[in-house]
């Protein structure tokens, strides 16, 4: 396997958000070498509450596709980290960004550039739903008419409504404390689900503590109304964060920190003194610990939910009958 450098999506002058401390919004590859046919390929976006990039539901992540015969990308893209400094539509143009700019790579990648799916968690499971809803209002000049439309998306745990099963944390995140009922409406992903929308494999657990299963339930919905293809598996037990649900998850095998980039760039920031030390700050420099995160409380494995990259990757199979996985 050939593990890239990262691949920075945003060129200079391009990009600027106030918390980036220097960070930039970046894929890192995971490529099969040598010569062959062009691969399918999946772009991972972890979780994190668009507070942070999680470690446990990238590479980890990335590596199980490319075993299945993908070539695959994570996207480390932009975070609210401070909750002081609404994302709005950032983190949906990084991955905007990020699905063209692998799109038009795609010889120098081998990857076949009408089989590029999504992968996201919980937040980032509502970040890839947003590319998959709102695709059409996130070009920008560069690359053309290139489309940033996924052609077929995953959806672990999704974030996906703003209404009353919502993840209050990630829409503060996103949009902030003062959100309009409009900018409600159109992150409420179930509402946008539309003729033009990807095929969708959702995945979620009936006990999830954080983000309730009828997120998965709303989008599945509409997306029946709107004769989209797609296939909805509710596991009966197993709490929020899951990723692989397996022992390499569990020890964090596998688990690159890559994906922590702009989170450590803050946490410095911090430390200096360039941001004010306020309540949302120290919540923050606590979780970002990692003394505080091993403290908390010890993961186990879910066989019950181990099995669902393999019903994601039968799923993915049926959408693309013919040519090489």
């Amino acid at each position: 396997m050939q593990e890239s450098n990262r691949i920075t999506i945003w060129e200079e002058g391009e990009y600027s958000y106030p918390r980036a401390c220097g960070f930039v919004p970046f894929l890192t590859a995971y490529l099969h070498e040598g010569a062959g046919d062009a691969r399918p390929c999946m772009l991972v976006i972890p979780g994190g509450g668009y507070a942070f990039v999680s470690p446990r539901e990238g590479a980890i992540i990335a590596r199980k596709f490319y075993d299945f015969g993908m070539n695959a990308f994570v996207l480390t893209y932009t975070v609210n980290p401070l909750s002081d400094a609404p994302l709005k539509d950032q983190s949906l143009r990084d991955a905007a960004r990020a699905l063209r700019l692998i799109r038009v790579r795609a010889a120098e990648f081998r990857i076949r550039p009408d089989r590029i799916a999504i992968c996201g968690f919980s937040a980032g499971g509502h970040l890839s739903a947003s590319l998959c809803v709102h695709w059409k209002t996130v070009f920008d000049e560069r690359f053309g008419a290139v489309s940033p439309r996924p052609d077929a998306a995953i959806l672990s745990y999704p974030v996906i409504t703003s209404g009353s099963y919502a993840h209050r944390g990630s829409f503060i995140n996103l949009l902030g404390k003062d959100a309009t009922e409009e900018e409600l409406r159109y992150w409420s992903l179930e509402k946008h689900v539309s003729r033009d929308t990807p095929p969708c494999f959702l995945w979620h657990t009936a006990t999830d503590e954080s983000v309730p299963v009828e997120n998965s339930e709303l989008f599945a919905a509409a997306l029946r109304r709107q004769g989209i293809s797609y296939a909805l598996h509710i596991f009966s037990e197993g709490h929020h964060g899951l990723s692989l649900a397996n022992e390499d998850w569990i020890e964090g095998r596998g688990c690159d920190p890559y994906t922590e980039d702009q989170t450590r760039r803050v946490v410095q920031a911090l430390r200096e003194g360039r941001f004010p030390m306020t309540e949302e700050a120290r919540t923050f420099l606590f979780y970002a610990d990692p003394e505080a995160q091993q403290a908390g409380p010890k993961d186990h494995t879910v066989p019950e939910v181990t099995v669902w990259p393999d019903l994601a990757f039968a799923w993915l199979n049926k959408q693309w009958p013919e040519g090489k996985r």
